[in-house]
């Protein structure tokens, strides 16, 4: 499995790529093409149709971290592949996962948004590099898989690639190379997967210490995706799915969760995951570098200070009340709080004006990325500047943590996401909360548990 505080997957700009002399294009071509039913080495066909989700014939063992429809295609060359075995390893085509071995092609020269033309028909789209992982390890003296590492060795790194033009591709295809296309969303991508992996960690996080509280969340963290099922508190952050962005073919799975634990449960996705599904909730994803992030207005009296793991629950006291909580879901959060700060990731902020809290925030730092977690103010100190100022507070502490990014979460024209984009975040992606309702009677579902 990929190691999850690996920042590999950063694809490089173009400029910062390697440099190395770019053989004539019109020598490159699929030296082989490579699937299995799952697992390596993946063996060698003459010829194969490439769909969105990839290679027919194709598969992954682990389904949750390999595939989707921006990691379709596994690219690598054999001239990489002729250097890691000059260094002695025991590597060939199809022994790390590759679907195409290319030839006559660099790919440490491409960048990402970068399309290859292969064949009549196929153009995929490069997304960004691949992150070995130990799968792979036989191919390599003494398990080091880094030697294909786009962070220690990017010469030899395999590349994932999205398929743009569905095609059938043959040993022998030659392969050009074509520039970006105008628009492409695929650099937008790249980043949203740190986005989306710093929100996964701090929602595990969040379950994993509301069960160490006594609250009864079942949750499942597997690769990309991350579902959670709370019987006793019906509330969309104790069971949603999140992750299917990246591999939107396993919702299946998403919904036999849901369903085995009994609970409706709420799936977040750009686009309607089953057919009439109606989203309940339009939200944004928003960044900004952190020295992008300007300065709240002052607030007479204000104060916001850092709080320490021993003040938890007087933070999630303040978080209850500016959410407005009540019932099972406020006693849910509360239970959560001696073991949520704990984690060295979670930082815990309270606003106060005169020494009484008026307002809370946190920040959680995962990749780089500095994610504005729950963000509030009571009722009675709205429209002050004071979520500004939680804003800024927290984006100055990510700086000094060493993120590049900050990112937040929300509904899509309310106020936060207002406040954010005033102190500088930009929104970047719209998604969408669609409920997956258990109740459902049985003849109106098909046999994955999706709604008819």
């Amino acid at each position: 499995m990929p190691d999850p505080e690996d920042q590999s997957d950063r694809v490089l700009p173009r400029a910062a790529r390697a440099t190395v002399p770019q053989v004539p294009l019109v020598r490159a071509h699929v030296a082989r093409i490579n699937t299995s039913p799952g697992g390596v080495p993946k063996r060698p066909v003459g010829s194969a149709r490439v769909g969105r989700l990839g290679l027919e014939g194709d598969a992954h063992t682990d389904r949750t971290v390999h595939g989707g429809p921006f990691r379709a295609v596994c690219l690598y060359s054999m001239e990489a592949i002729d250097r890691v075995r000059a260094d002695g390893h025991p590597i060939f085509p199809g022994s790390v996962g590759e679907n195409l071995t290319l030839e006559g092609l660099e790919l440490s020269t491409l960048a990402t948004g970068d399309r290859l033309a292969i064949g009549d028909e196929l153009v995929l789209e490069v997304t960004t590099p691949a992150s070995p992982c130990e799968t792979i390890r036989e191919s390599f003296l003494e398990d080091r898989i880094s030697r294909i590492s786009i962070r220690t060795h990017p010469l030899d790194s395999r590349l994932y690639a999205r398929v743009l033009a569905e095609g059938t591709v043959t040993t022998g295809d030659p392969v050009r190379v074509l520039p970006p296309l105008p628009g492409s969303d695929v650099a937008t991508h790249a980043l949203l997967d740190r986005l989306d992996a710093n929100e996964r960690a701090y929602m595990v996080v969040s379950w994993r210490a509301a069960v160490a509280g006594g609250v009864d969340v079942r949750f499942r963290e597997d690769g990309e995706l991350a579902i959670a099922a709370t019987p006793s508190v019906p509330d969309e952050n104790f069971n949603v799915a999140l992750g299917l962005r990246q591999v939107p073919h396993l919702l299946p799975d998403v919904l036999s969760f849901f369903e085995r634990h009994g609970v409706s449960g709420w799936v977040i996705a750009a686009e309607p995951p089953w057919p009439d599904a109606v989203a309940q909730r339009t939200g944004s994803v928003l960044v900004g570098a952190p020295g992008d992030i300007g300065e709240a207005p002052r607030v007479d009296g204000l104060a916001i200070r850092r709080v320490e793991p021993d003040e938890a629950l007087a933070w999630e006291r303040a978080v209850v009340a500016g959410f407005e909580f009540d019932g099972v879901l406020a006693d849910a959060w509360l239970a959560s709080a001696p073991a949520i700060a704990l984690d060295r990731r979670v930082h815990l902020f309270i606003a106060e004006i005169d020494g009484e809290p008026v307002g809370a925030g946190g920040l959680f730092v995962h990749r780089g990325v500095g994610g504005l977690g729950p963000g509030c103010v009571l009722p009675a100190f709205r429209n002050r500047g004071v979520h500004a100022a939680l804003i800024a507070a927290r984006a100055r502490t990510a700086a000094a943590l060493g993120c590049d990014v900050v990112a937040g979460w929300a509904r899509q024209d309310g106020v936060s996401e207002r406040n954010m984009i005033r102190m500088g975040l930009q929104r970047i992606w719209t998604r969408y909360s669609y409920r997956w309702d258990v109740t459902v009677q049985d003849a109106g579902r098909t046999g994955t548990g999706v709604p008819a």
